[in-house]
């Protein structure tokens, strides 16, 4: 089963840079990276529960090197198929 991992920051620079540091720390799959407005970007990641929560850990403190803000984050294991329609 699939987990769908997400991390939200202030600021695009910030988002890439903890995209960056998920992707080399864990075997996950980017999903879509959304700009929301008022300079929030949320990227999010899907893979096993256990990498993708490992990402979102290394992606929380990634942010950091750029000075972003990290506004939320969240890992949700085996998401409903019906998740997959807004995503």
């Amino acid at each position: 089963m699939k987990a769908i991992g997400m991390i939200e920051t202030r600021g695009l620079t910030a988002a890439i840079e903890a995209l960056d540091s998920m992707a080399k720390a864990a075997n996950i799959t980017l999903v879509d990276l959304k700009r929301v407005g008022a300079g929030l970007v949320t990227v999010i990641v899907e893979g096993s529960v256990s990498d993708v929560t490992a990402a979102v850990e290394v992606g929380k403190e990634a942010h950091i090197r750029t000075g972003g803000e990290l506004v939320s984050f969240n890992v949700i294991a085996r998401p409903h198929t019906e998740l997959a329609k807004i995503l």
